[in-house]
């Protein structure tokens, strides 16, 4: 029986890791070695931002409504709290929204939030 070389796979694989380290800098983008140390690193972090997207956005959406709550005389907090006792489910995504596009509306929702604390 034939002895079988790896030539074709490691080409493949060398193949597969340089076109994905196209645009690197340097030896970065030519060499294998450092290309797949690059990669895996790229992905990595990758991997760690789809996360972070996540949290940065949250943050966000909570400043906003934050920052609108203020400008209606209460604190993101004790909002949060009166709607939820109102029975509004909305995300924070939404009501920041709304804080932005339509301030009369989310002024309403101050309202039934504080009507919902007492």
């Amino acid at each position: 029986m034939a002895r079988v070389k790896g030539a074709l796979n490691t080409r493949k694989r060398h193949k597969k890791i340089l076109k994905l380290a196209k645009g690197f800098r340097g030896a970065e983008s030519k060499q294998f070695r450092t290309a797949n140390q690059a990669v895996m690193r790229s992905m990595q972090n990758a991997y760690i931002g789809r996360r972070r997207r996540k949290r940065d956005f949250r943050r966000l959406w909570i400043t906003r409504i934050s920052a609108a709550c203020k400008m209606n005389g209460m604190n993101y907090s004790t909002f949060m709290n009166g709607l939820k006792k109102a029975g509004i489910d909305l995300n924070r995504k939404s009501l920041s929204e709304i804080a932005i596009a339509d301030e009369a509306a989310f002024t309403k929702l101050v309202e039934t939030a504080k009507s919902a604390l007492n």
